[in-house]
């Protein structure tokens, strides 16, 4: 069985942090690369932490997000308040940008988008 390398966006949100939980707990996972705006306060032997303020400048970090397996990008914001013309740059313009990105580096790389959805519950009346 060979280990692989993933990057995660969003570890610092509900949803990316579930997918770093469970890469870390996962024994085919030799390494985790969370890149984020800001500090994650963990500590794991099989994790590592990029600072990137601004995901349209990925190219910057070539070097640092080369040889990786997979990618989960989790980063996102809520679409609540949001016109089209906002939420759009900062969903998907960003999430291409950081797949081309990331791809142009790791050709064989597997790029996964992943988001939270609130679930509505039905309770049967009676």
């Amino acid at each position: 069985m060979t280990a692989i390398k993933v990057i995660i966006t969003g570890a610092t949100g509900m949803v990316g942090e579930g997918v770093l939980f469970e890469c870390l707990q996962n024994e085919k996972v030799a390494e985790v690369l969370i890149v984020s705006r800001r500090h994650y306060e963990m500590q794991h032997p099989n994790l590592k932490e990029l600072i990137v303020p601004d995901f349209f400048k990925m190219d910057q970090f070539a070097e640092e997000i080369k040889d990786y397996d997979g990618c989960f990008f989790c980063a996102g914001v809520s679409s609540v308040g949001k016109n089209e013309a906002q939420f759009t740059p900062l969903t998907y313009d960003t999430t291409m940008a950081f797949a081309k990105s990331v791809l142009a580096v790791n050709a064989n790389l597997v790029f996964t988008y992943v988001s939270g959805a609130k679930q509505t519950v039905a309770k049967k009346a009676g």
